[in-house]
């Protein structure tokens, strides 16, 4: 704390970004959306690492998309990781079989309300598979209400696919969602949240910690979507422990990316 007070950035825990982009964003502008410019805030900000899926992905073309993720990998490949995109109109089992073996994916990215399908549909059922057989974490978006990825979607596939790790993107995005976030994670113990957002706020996230446990939470910003500072101060001034925080902050994220580890 005493180093944030002195304008350095936090140094003492490896913090590490469970929820960020790359590339821009075809509705509005986004300032220095590559990767060189988002490890200079990165670094201004303490930031160790990044696990991004590119805006293009998770847009309007998942091939050239994951192929970009691919390239700020190759770039920075000790500041990130990438997320493979699945769009589910876009040959989900040709992009998992393309990358779902490269080292340079941690985990794989569903955003169902961008690309107008349930997180519960058949489509989706070649990234559960990989899920299962590999133990690759899968981030999903949640939105409380919305007709594609909803709470109760969330806890059907989490119920279907009891292990597999699924990160609830934004952890339902909403005061109601949060507790309904809260509610499922209690229920389905493979289900982990992820606090970016708007209007998440530091006493969400000790409550999130209470209700499930600093195992079960981890620090996401949607950066450079969203300025990474405001999820991190979240976490950085909330009342958790030291050990909760460090957890929060990317104890757990780097625990969760250990999968491949465990590969023959």
């Amino acid at each position: 704390m005493k180093a944030l007070f002195d304008r350095e950035p936090p140094r003492s825990v490896r913090i590490v970004d469970a929820h960020a982009h790359t590339g821009p964003y075809s509705l509005f502008f986004i300032p220095d959306s590559g990767a060189e410019a988002m490890a200079r805030v990165m670094d201004r900000c303490g930031v160790s690492h990044a696990v991004i899926s590119s805006h293009l992905a998770i847009q309007l073309d998942a091939a050239e998309g994951n192929a970009a993720t691919a390239d700020v990998v190759d770039r920075l490949p000790d500041r990130f990781t990438g997320y493979l995109t699945v769009n589910p109109w876009q040959d989900p089992t040709g992009e998992l079989g393309k990358w779902g073996m490269d080292p340079r994916f941690g985990g794989i990215k569903l955003h169902p309300d961008l690309h107008d399908y349930p997180l519960t549909g058949r489509r989706f059922e070649p990234v559960w598979e990989f899920a299962e057989e590999t133990g690759c974490p899968v981030l999903t978006h949640t939105y409380d209400d919305s007709p594609y990825n909803d709470l109760p979607m969330l806890e059907e596939v989490a119920t279907r696919h009891p292990d597999v790790v699924i990160l609830a993107g934004h952890a339902g995005a909403t005061p109601l969602g949060f507790d309904r976030a809260i509610e499922v994670a209690q229920r389905r113990p493979g289900v982990v949240l992820e606090v970016c957002g708007s209007f998440n706020t530091g006493a969400d996230i000790v409550r999130m910690v209470r209700e499930v446990g600093p195992d079960r939470v981890v620090y996401g910003s949607d950066f450079p979507f969203i300025d990474l500072r405001m999820s991190l101060g979240r976490v950085i001034f909330c009342d958790l422990t030291e050990e909760d925080r460090a957890a929060v902050l990317g104890g757990t994220m780097t625990r969760l990316l250990e999968w491949r580890s465990g590969l023959e």
